[in-house]
């Protein structure tokens, strides 16, 4: 016989607790229907609710990993010490001899929300799978009594009140700390699907714990697929609204994470995410700030996002950022940001330059090491904005800034500014002006291929100008530079504006000599071959002037 209450056996087997709670069932019921004196309705809900147990039990005893999981007991645990709860209440209602009438109305509802708690908990580990994930054969290795142990954690996440759940999450975490790899490998939906509930806890600290775990699983590609299935953004959405401090900063870093792919990027603006990201480029610490702008460039990558981002004050709070961001990588994500809204809508290209956005995009380009997405940005701002206006903010001192010491692709994007703002003679006079020709010539050697194409095109475009010829002649570099990109090879697509070059070039004796001495007719020779408009012609030039050369020697 199992002793009476309050005589509990520390070495009580599972069976024993089985049967002590089968027990206590029917005294339970038995002195709330018959003895008790008031608060009826309360103990009609508490007797509708201790006669479900018995089914729970019997449905738990039948699982076949019953008596080989330590969770069933703690359950049962559970169970009884509530069943013995009502049964103490049911004698104090039966005395009346409670404290008082309020203090036993907020008892019984506690104990009420008790037995939701233990029957909630019987199902799910019934119906759930959690007794089959954390439970695992004798005799097994170290490797898997660890996979044991975490599965064990995680199973504890869903069962249990707000203290066990606490314990849980907090020795998971220090797991993740010591050995993240052992954790990720027996991570599945239905753990991922118990941490996503936890976001929602009413604990403040509990939604903390359960974001910084989240923050780590969502840097795998197989969580992320799961996180998204399970209707984690909606969650990290209201924790960056209205949670704590660390909440906020957790739930953006997840959501910088997630953001990267256009499916999340989509659920993000249905729900909502767009404006509280915004709110903490404004007024977050250094560290939400920065994972925001990300998540807001991220999502700017899809054209079809760009109006709804445009319509929540995108365009003001990237300018901002521009201007006075926290730390360098809010200010480059604004960047970024900032040439995906203008690289193809004529609309948001005009909004940016109504609110300043060229000017601010100038300025950043004064930096020591200057970004290529301003100055894409700003490329695509030219046609939208008159160049004379650009140069009046100062586009060229920066232009020649990025090309003296920007990296390569930044220096690209800038030749690729200088081949748009050269439509006019007054433009190419002053662009050459600013000292760009000895850099561009420069890059003819460049190793990308766009690179070479885009300081060709340029050159070609100055040279039109006869005193920026007379400058590109002056320069040693420009022949041997020039005819090296006559190379016939598909890849080389700077063949056509280096015929343009040299074209203008062959006016000029040693020019001609130069080009003849470092193997221009053999290039135009397969060129012709080719069909390359102007080879011919400057071949042509090139082999009048050797023979030329060689009736002068004879």
């Amino acid at each position: 016989m199992v002793e009476q209450r309050g005589e509990v056996d520390d070495n009580y087997s599972i069976e024993d607790w089985f049967l002590r709670a089968q027990e206590l069932v029917p005294i339970a019921i038995n002195k709330a229907k018959e003895e008790v004196k008031g608060f009826s309705g309360r103990w009609k809900v508490i007797v509708s609710k201790i006669e479900q147990i018995p089914t729970c039990l019997s449905d738990l005893s039948s699982h076949p990993c019953f008596s080989k999981n330590a969770l069933c007991k703690e359950q049962l645990q559970a169970v009884s010490k509530t069943l013995e709860e009502a049964i103490h209440l049911a004698e104090l209602c039966a005395k009346e001899s409670y404290e008082g009438k309020l203090r036993m109305q907020s008892d019984l509802d506690a104990l009420s929300g008790k037995l939701d708690l233990n029957l909630r908990d019987c199902r799910l580990l019934i119906k759930t799978g959690v007794l089959g994930e954390s439970t695992f054969p004798l005799g097994m290795s170290n490797d898997m009594k660890q996979g044991n142990d975490l599965r064990e954690l995680f199973a504890r996440l869903q069962v249990g009140d707000l203290e066990a759940k606490h314990r849980a999450i907090d020795s998971l975490i220090e797991a993740m700390k010591e050995e993240e790899k052992s954790v990720m490998a027996v991570v599945g939906r239905s753990q991922i699907a118990s941490l996503v509930q936890l976001l929602t806890a009413t604990c403040t600290r509990m939604r903390e714990k359960a974001v910084t775990v989240i923050c780590c699983l969502a840097e795998s590609e197989n969580c992320e697929n799961w996180l998204l299935s399970e209707g984690v953004l909606p969650s990290l959405i209201r924790l960056i609204e209205s949670g704590s401090a660390i909440g906020r900063e957790k739930a953006a870093i997840c959501l910088q994470r997630l953001s990267m792919s256009e499916e999340s990027a989509q659920e993000i603006v249905e729900h909502g995410g767009v404006r509280p990201m915004i709110e903490l480029c404004h007024n977050g610490d250094s560290v939400s700030q920065s994972v925001a702008a990300c998540s807001l460039k991220n999502i700017s990558v899809v054209p079809e996002l760009r109006l709804a981002l445009a319509q929540e004050g995108i365009v003001t709070t990237m300018i901002n950022l521009l201007d006075h961001g926290i730390v360098p990588g809010s200010k480059e994500s604004a960047s970024e940001c900032l040439q995906n809204l203008t690289s193809s809508n004529e609309n948001l290209r005009r909004s940016v330059i109504s609110e300043g956005g060229a000017k601010s995009l100038l300025a950043y380009l004064d930096s020591p090491l200057p970004q290529e997405s301003a100055v894409t940005a700003l490329r695509n701002l030219v046609g939208s904005i008159g160049e004379q206006d650009l140069i009046s903010l100062g586009l060229l001192p920066r232009l020649m800034h990025v090309l003296n010491s920007g990296s390569p692709g930044a220096q690209q994007a800038a030749v690729s500014v200088i081949c748009r703002v050269l439509t006019s003679l007054d433009m190419k006079k002053m662009v050459a002006e600013a000292g760009v020709i000895p850099p561009l010539i420069k890059m003819l050697e460049a190793k990308p291929n766009a690179m070479r194409e885009l300081a060709a095109q340029a050159v070609a475009s100055l040279m039109t100008v006869t005193q920026n010829r007379r400058e590109v002649r002056r320069n040693d570099m420009s022949v041997p530079n020039l005819v090296q990109l006559l190379d016939p090879s598909p890849q080389n697509t700077a063949k056509k504006y280096a015929i343009s070059c040299l074209c203008s070039l062959s006016s000029s004796r040693k020019c001609k000599k130069l080009m003849i001495a470092y193997g221009a007719i053999g290039y135009l020779k397969k060129l012709k071959e080719m069909d390359i408009p102007g080879a011919k012609m400057l071949l042509d030039r090139l082999e009048r002037g050797k023979l030329r050369c060689l009736f002068t020697r004879k």
